[in-house]
This record gives C-alpha cells, structure tokens and sequence, in this order.
C-alpha cells in the first residue's frame, strides 16, 4: 500500500511537514538516517510568526513555556554597550509573541517527535534514503534500513528534509547556486557572568569577527555565535574554545565559567533553482541555506513545511488541482531569495575587514544606532524583519483583494482588546472567514450552506489600527495568511477567486478544530 508522502530527514522541517499532514488526515512515512534525534544544537531561535504557527498544533504556549523569551538586541563597539533596542514595546501591538524565543533545537526536534507520535506517526530511524524514481503518477524510493538491506517504497509524493548535503537534491540534480564564506563560524554553549548575563541578546559591531550572544536560564546559560578569519593551514576541526575566548569576553565584559559544547564549521549562500519537480519537493536546508545571524534558517524551514502541507493535503484530497502545489515554489523561493540576500548583505557588513567597513562599523554605528534604537517605527521593522511577522505573499498567484493597509497574500494583523482577539481562531486547520464589521446577508448565507467558518468582529479603533476598513472581509487559508480581502456586503468577488483558483475550501472530515489558542 502507497504512502501519500514520504518524508526524507526528521529535522525541524521534516517533523513539521509530517505532523501537519497528518493533521489534516494525510498519510505519511518519515524517515531518517541518524540512529536518533540530534544530541546538539545549532539552532536557538523561534520567532514570533512561528510560534503564531503553532498554535494549530495546540503547542505555541508549551514551547514558549519550555524556552527563553528574550525581548532585546543590545550593541557593543570596543568593548561598550552603545545601544539597547526593546522589542516588547513595539511587538506587543504586532502579536501575542513579542520577543525573540530561544529553545535549543534538539528539545525543539524531541517536542515535534513527542506530537507526532500522539498522532500515531513514529519517526523511522537508521533508515537511509538511496535512490528514488519519480514514476509520473507515484515515486519509488529504494531505502536503506541497516547496510546491505535495501526495500522499496512507494508514495504518491516525495518530500526532501535532508538538510544541506541533500540526498533528494542532489538525485534530482537540481543547481544549488550560491558560494561559501571564507570564514569560519563556531558556536559555543556556556555558563558566563558578567552584565551581559541578562536573558538578552548581545552583538559586538567592531571588529571584522562577527559575534552575538544569546543569553537564557538563571545559571548563566548562554549560546555564544562568532565567525574567525581563516588561517593558511587551519581548519575548522582544529580550533578550540580557547581560540576564540579572549575575543569573546573583551568584546562584552563577560567572564567564562564553564564551557558545555564547542564546534565549528563552515556557512554557506545558496537556494536551489527550483523547489518542486514533478512529484518531488525541497524544503528547508535542503533548499536554502545561508548565514546563521539574524536566526532565520530554521524558522523558514517550518515555514516551507506548512505552507507545502496544506497544498498537498489539498490536492491529496480532491480539493485543489495540481497547479497549486507550483504556488509553493513561487511563494517560498521568493522568500528564500530575499532572505538569503539579505542575511548575506547584513553578514558581508558585519564581517567585512576594509577601512570603509570598520569605520562605518565603529564610527557611524554607535551615532545611528543608538538613535534609530529610540525611533519606533525603526524599532518595529527591525521587529517585523526578524520575527517573519513581515513575510508576505502580495505578489502571489493566490493572493487578491485590497482594503485600507491590508491585502491578500499577507500575514492577518492582530487584532485584540478585552472583547475580541481575532487570533483566537486561527488554532483550526482548514479555511476561514474573517469580518471586520458587518457581514452581509449573502456572505453568512454562504458560509452556512458551504460549512466554512465564519468569525465576524465587532468594528472598532483596533481594527482601524490593524489596517482594516469597517465591513472588510477576509478568506484565510490553512497556513493562515490571507488569500483574499473584499467588501464583506458582496459575494461575487469570493465565488469568482474560487472558481478562477479552482479551489474547494469546504472543510476536510478530519481536519482538526479547537477553541483556543494554546
């Protein structure tokens, strides 16, 4: 019997497509070549679009429970703290999530595993993806289980999660174009003390070496991230934590108890050309990757993986043709792209050992910093960049519809007062319609005959700050980004999306409902 999808790699991304395939009642195989989940973590950061995420799963409140919010970036040049940015202050109006978490990548990959297999889907370890044939209408994959014993499997899609050295990419021989930083990058997990012991963010400018520090738990715990030029005759395997301390605790006054963990490695700037091939797809590592500043890599791959669940959940189940599994490229390479040339922009800055660099990095930054640090609407989309809360579809296949600041293809704006927290819905899989205002008659006609879900909010100064313009309605997708915005009186322009899209959006029998947003 065919699988539905089978899912290669059991990281982030790959946990995070299987669990929300099989949310909305797809059957999937995961495997995965390591004996068990990864014992390190490379990743620390969950952002706030993320978390907004996961309240489908009914885990955004435990993972934040479990981690670090982390409210504030401050910058050090030449040994001082020369700017503090809050971010709560403005993010508090943006999303129920207004920090930076930080939640170590292997507790992240254990909680996943943990949802998934209440589910009933148990990750497959030691078992190997070697080969795969995309048959036209399945895929045949041979895989490994332990050497020398080889099967076959069958699935009416292929989903590569493998990570950087993908398996998938590499049989599909799709080009990987980018390059790779003549710098070498370490982390390091460690107890410290000092002021920069503060639950914060912290990130020296001066010096050509990039380094931050990400500083949680009440015993000091602390993930130091830092970049060393390289050296003629050293490699990366060769440094040690004593290679890199002295710069450290110049750098933010901060003193060194105990190291837990020190490795290094290379980064790289690559997307690959394309996301989908027939019946098989790339998504996280596998299809992007790039400088670890900013925290974005992991969060993107989550991202891939649920905007890629709904559309093959979709088709999967008779709901949608098959060009929109193609909508998955043009909206996920896009954001790669940008995010890939951005991080490098930021890290070329950082990094850069010219005279121009350095006297920009030590001499304009401590002016402008400090004051753009004091300039809210700065503040806010500085917040918006590293939270994914600014990530759009606007320019979409999918996305339609205009009305005040808000259009089809962006993230919902947050709307909350004692009242009403239009936010509250958005822990059901599945479509939806929104209302700011009144609905009309024909649109609640609608929705009852076609069993979509229909939330109405009462019209006041909070959804004009949202953006909105009273009597607006909005269709929501599963990944909860919207898709289409017009005047909440109408019905026309709703039916003629749907049949341009070609789209079913009554509910799935087994898609997931709740009531709150835990």
């Amino acid at each position: 019997m065919r699988d539905e999808v089978l899912i290669a790699g059991a990281g982030p991304t790959g946990l995070t497509l299987a669990l929300w395939l099989t949310m909305q009642g797809v059957k999937v195989r995961i495997i995965d070549k390591a004996p068990g989940p990864g014992q390190t973590s490379r990743a620390m950061v969950v952002q706030a679009r993320t978390l907004e995420l996961y309240r489908q799963a009914d885990m955004a409140e435990a993972v934040v429970a479990a981690g670090h919010p982390n409210p504030a970036i401050n910058l050090w040049i030449e040994g001082k703290r020369q700017a503090h940015i809050d971010f709560a202050g403005v993010g508090q109006a943006l999303t129920p999530y207004p920090y930076v978490l930080v939640y170590p990548q292997d507790q992240h990959e254990k909680m996943l595993e943990e949802q998934l297999a209440r589910r009933g889907v148990m990750v497959e370890r030691d078992t190997a993806l070697i080969s795969f044939e995309d048959k036209g209408d399945w895929v045949e994959a041979v895989i490994e289980t332990t050497p020398g014993e080889r099967s076959i499997a069958q699935a009416l899609y292929l989903a590569g999660c493998d990570g950087a050295r993908s398996v998938v990419r590499q049989k599909l021989n799709i080009a990987f174009p980018g390059g790779t930083y003549d710098r070498f990058y370490y982390v390091a997990d460690v107890n410290l003390s000092g002021p920069v012991a503060d639950g914060q963010i912290h990130v020296v400018l001066d010096h050509a070496d990039f380094l931050a520090l990400l500083s949680y738990g009440p015993s000091g715990e602390a993930r130091l991230i830092g970049t060393l030029q390289e050296q003629p005759g050293v490699k990366p395997e060769d440094l040690t934590f004593a290679d890199v301390a002295h710069r450290a605790m110049e750098g933010m006054q901060l003193s060194i108890d105990k190291v837990n963990w020190f490795s290094t490695y290379r980064a790289h700037h690559r997307v690959v050309d394309s996301f989908r091939k027939g019946r098989v797809f790339l998504a996280g590592d596998a299809a992007h990757i790039h400088s670890p500043a900013g925290g974005q890599g992991m969060n993107t791959g989550i991202g891939d993986a649920i905007n890629l669940a709904w559309k093959l959940a979709a088709v999967l189940g008779g709901k949608a043709p098959d060009r929109l599994l193609d909508t998955y490229q043009s909206e996920r390479r896009a954001f790669a792209v940008q995010l890939v040339a951005t991080t490098d922009r930021v890290f070329t800055l950082a990094t850069s050992p010219g005279n121009l660099a350095r006297f920009v990095r030590t001499r304009i930054a401590p002016l402008v910093v400090p004051l753009a640090g004091r300039l809210e609407k700065l503040r806010e989309r500085l917040f918006r960049v590293l939270s994914q809360t600014m990530l759009n579809y606007r320019q979409g296949p999918l996305s339609a519809g205009v009305s005040g600041s808000v259009q089809g293809g962006e993230r919902l704006p947050w709307v909350h007062n004692p009242r009403q927290d239009n936010y509250a819905s958005l822990n059901a899989l599945g479509w939806q319609i929104h209302v700011y205002g009144r609905p009309g008659d024909a649109l609640q006609h609608w929705c009852a005959d076609n069993s979509v879900p229909l939330h109405v909010f009462g019209w006041d100064d909070t959804c004009a700050n949202a953006g909105f313009v009273s009597d607006t309605a909005c269709l929501l997708r599963p990944d909860t980004y919207i898709a289409l915005v017009w005047p909440a009186a109408e019905i026309d322009a709703l039916q003629q999306w749907l049949n341009e899209q070609a789209l079913d959006i009554t509910p799935w029998q087994t898609e997931k409902t709740g009531d709150d947003g835990g």
